[in-house]
């Protein structure tokens, strides 16, 4: 892990804080109190309200990895249930809850995350990034569990815009970058492939492809020029993320890992974020 680059260790750490929001009750329950109608469409309606109320073919282009029909079962009715506005509070307020729980006293150490991560934050590149600079737009609280969730969110996106921009320069559509990950054996499929929707002859289709372009061997593993590929796209998203720690400098980035690693730590543990999980994204310290 210490051979890790810099950008990828900070979002080993950040990403737990960001990533409650998708597996709390108390997230889904605030979104059922919204309107919003089952698991899914609170997903899409509180990860894309920093957009504004918009249509299904720009979540799509923006999540990018979801199957097109998962999208449009919940987009744009979402936005007929709550407003967007109202789902924005309830993320908000819900997921800072959340933390508050699983971290009992965690107020001191996000008082001086926050500190910090408002300092990477204000070094980030938003050109070309549609849903940091959404989320970057947004008013921070001043409470501080609440500010460092919003923050991580925005350091989240900003990451996996990048992510999205090294999968499109590989001509990896989102089936297939998924197809990718589990040839990989970084994430199985069946865990992928039932996260993101995708049907079994959306999955063959894609395998097709990429054997065609000798990315998967007849097993649907990746091949010396798949795995190649996958190295690829990784090391460009860690370039594509690293200039906010660059710019705030190492030293203070290490300092935000430490305040941030105890805490990933404890959202990595039972009944929080699962240990097999659709972003990829191991125990911190785990060395993996």
């Amino acid at each position: 892990m210490e051979d890790e680059p810099l950008a990828r260790r900070m979002w080993r750490v950040f990403e737990p804080i960001h990533a409650v929001t998708y597996f709390a009750p108390e997230v889904a329950g605030a979104f059922e109190a919204c309107g919003l109608k089952g698991f899914w469409m609170g997903y899409f309606a509180g990860r894309a309200a920093p957009l504004g109320p918009v249509e299904p073919a720009v979540v799509e282009a923006t999540f990018y990895n979801f199957a097109p029909a998962r999208v449009r079962r919940a987009v744009p009715d979402a936005w007929h249930l709550a407003d967007r506005h109202r789902v924005l509070e309830a993320r908000l307020a819900a997921t800072a809850d959340t933390l508050r729980r699983l971290l009992p006293g965690v107020e001191p150490q996000a008082l001086r995350a926050t500190a910090l991560a408002r300092r990477a934050v204000e070094r980030l590149d938003l050109d070309g990034r549609p849903l940091a600079a959404a989320n970057a737009a947004l008013a921070l609280p001043d409470e501080p569990v609440a500010a460092l969730w919003q923050l991580c969110t925005v350091l989240r996106e900003h990451r996996g815009d990048g992510h999205v921009s090294a999968l499109v320069g590989a001509e990896l559509d989102g089936c297939e970058a998924h197809v990718t990950v589990a040839g990989a054996g970084t994430v199985p499929r069946e865990v992928l492939q039932v996260a993101r929707g995708w049907s079994d002859e959306d999955w063959g289709d894609a395998e097709d492809r990429l054997r065609r372009r000798g990315l998967l061997d007849a097993h649907g593993a990746l091949t010396e020029a798949g795995r190649a590929l996958r190295l690829s796209v990784e090391a460009t998203t860690d370039r594509l993320a690293r200039r906010p720690w660059e710019q705030m400098g190492p030293e203070r980035a290490e300092e935000l890992g430490a305040v941030l690693q105890p805490l990933a730590e404890v959202l990595h543990g039972p009944g929080t974020l699962p240990t097999v999980n659709p972003m990829g994204l191991p125990a911190p310290g785990s060395g993996t």
